[in-house]
């Protein structure tokens, strides 16, 4: 079963019940996030740093642990090409379904992974974003008393379930607005289509005016945004 219609309703109906979490940047901004989860990938992902480079454009990648571990040369890639770094777990399980000490561990430990392959301190990668986008209350309780930062989408296309390439940069396209999170996947689920979609959708959505930023960019325009208020 396919949910692609179903994510725009669940952002509505979620964003404003989580306030703190970060599901979009300013809406009055051109400004976009293009954000990857699942990899690094040993075969995928390295396509999607070549076309980012072409259009000099820095994305945010949020990484399995045990992926990390696998392709730690391609996560250097990254790191060495300028994106922004964040979480989805050790392994790609549903955060509300570990106990608080296991979902602790799943951080620490792709947080580890992370140091070993990049040199980044833990400090610098907090930004985890649930795989599934699964959490409680409470999972963000955890978060905050463990001072990670919770990131969310705004844009979630389902191209993991393969629907075609077309068809996944025409959701995009129909939803992108000002300050858009939109979720694509370089792992093994999604990855195999990833760069060829991004060929395509990058350059229409230049020629519409957007500017691609980071997730990091997108938070400081939320805190610029509500000191504001």
């Amino acid at each position: 079963m396919h949910f692609a219609p179903l994510f725009p309703i669940i952002y509505r109906i979620l964003q404003p019940s989580f306030p703190n979490c970060l599901w979009h940047g300013d809406l009055n901004s051109k400004a976009i996030a293009l954000t990857f989860d699942d990899g690094p990938h040993p075969q995928y992902t390295l396509p999607v740093l070549a076309i980012l480079d072409s259009y000099n454009i820095k994305a945010s990648f949020f990484w399995l642990g045990v992926c990390v571990n696998r392709s730690p040369h391609i996560a250097q890639e990254v790191k060495n090409r300028g994106h922004w770094i964040g979480l989805h777990g050790y392994e790609h399980l549903s955060f509300p379904t570990l106990s608080p000490t296991d979902l602790k561990l799943s951080l620490e430990t792709t947080q580890a992974a992370i140091y070993n392959a990049c040199d980044l301190q833990p400090e610098q990668v907090r930004d985890v974003r649930p795989p599934n986008g699964f959490f409680t209350p409470g999972t963000l309780k955890l978060f905050h008393q463990w001072n990670y930062r919770s990131v969310m989408w705004s844009i979630v296309p389902e191209d993991w379930v393969r629907p075609g390439v077309s068809v996944v940069v025409q959701r995009v396209l129909s939803q992108v607005t000002g300050g858009s999170q939109i979720v694509l996947h370089d792992g093994v689920c999604g990855g195999q289509d990833v760069a060829e979609i991004i060929k395509i959708l990058i350059p229409q959505l230049l020629q519409q005016g957007y500017e691609f930023v980071t997730v990091d960019k997108l938070w400081k325009m939320k805190e610029g945004a509500n000191r504001k208020n």
